[in-house]
């Protein structure tokens, strides 16, 4: 991917599942110097754990709730004091109450509805400030996940399927604005998979299964194949591609229904 070292944040591996550790090791077998933004004491010793397990041993781990003011700046303040350059964001941020992921979408509380949209969408906006700030002349790439569930009704994905919908028009919006800069910003909308936050869906088995039943691979989609596509949308390789969308979910968004 590389022909110079580049330099990367990722926000929101939580342990070996989360899409963001797929990405992770990905770019590291690319040469790119990363910074991981981890969540909490617990989720710094999981991180440890698997940075040794794959051999990464010059990763920079930074503390970060993006729900404290200030705290998603510091870590690029701290990525830039410690590597000097800037190149890639990956944002794998996302949570809402288990309890909005179940039952009615009118049940939603107005708490609940502000939380996931404070960490699941709003989030990328300071990260894009901060990447501006931080990427030079050459500019830079950000990616986002997403889920169908922005366009279409899943059933239980209630909220977050609104604020996955909001993270898609950030997206748009970003790219945008960021594009004179040289920086483009894309999303990843994966199909299913066996994440911590996947599993707080309630009927998430059923949604799985459903998916290997009817995409058009007549399977679901591996870890492994969203990192691909992540890393193609980060490389120079897609540098006339920003703003989009890319599904990665064995053709699932095409088909007209469940």
């Amino acid at each position: 991917m590389a022909t110079q070292t580049q330099h990367a944040i990722v926000f929101g591996i939580a342990n070996k599942r989360s899409i963001a550790w797929g990405v992770t090791r990905k770019l590291h077998a690319a040469g790119i110097k990363l910074t991981l933004a981890y969540q909490g004491e617990r989720f710094e010793r999981a991180l440890g754990k698997l940075l040794a397990s794959e051999g990464i041993e010059d990763a920079l781990l930074v503390p970060c709730d993006v729900t404290e003011e200030g705290a998603t700046e510091a870590v690029f303040d701290r990525h830039m004091e410690h590597w000097g350059a800037l190149r890639h964001v990956v944002h794998s941020v996302a949570f809402a109450r288990r309890e909005e992921l179940e039952g009615n979408f009118t049940d939603t509380s107005r708490e609940g509805y502000s939380l996931a949209h404070e960490i699941s969408a709003y989030s990328l906006i300071p990260m894009a400030r901060a990447a501006k700030k931080c990427m030079g002349e050459e500019g830079g790439s950000m990616i986002a996940m997403s889920y169908l569930a922005a366009q279409r009704v899943v059933p239980n994905y209630n909220v977050m399927g609104s604020a996955k919908a909001a993270l898609e028009h950030a997206v748009r919006q970003l790219a945008f604005e960021l594009g004179p800069q040289g920086i483009r910003v894309n999303a990843i909308s994966a199909g299913p998979l066996q994440t911590v936050s996947a599993r707080g869906v309630s009927g998430f088995a059923d949604i799985y299964s459903a998916y290997a039943e009817k995409t058009p691979l007549r399977r679901n989609i591996t870890q492994e194949e969203v990192a691909n596509a992540s890393v193609f949308l980060l490389s120079d390789e897609a540098s006339g591609i920003t703003g989009q969308v890319l599904y990665v979910d064995s053709g699932f968004s095409i088909m007209a229904s469940l």
